[in-house]
């Protein structure tokens, strides 16, 4: 019922052992990753230089 491997044990290498979608650990390592990327790219929005605006 937990799905299709439901009874097989998995051996992940390399960068499979960290982020994959069958381990409870590996579908929150993803969601970090998202998480963290967007908070990444808020940062770096938020800290770019503004233009500056000239009177004439």
């Amino acid at each position: 019922m937990a799905g299709p491997d439901s009874g097989t044990q998995h051996q992940f290498t390399g960068f499979k052992k960290y982020f994959n979608s069958t381990t409870i650990l590996g579908r929150r390592n993803y969601v970090i990753l998202t998480y963290g990327s967007l908070v990444a790219l808020f940062l770096a929005y938020k800290m770019r230089k503004p233009k500056e605006i000239s009177h004439k």
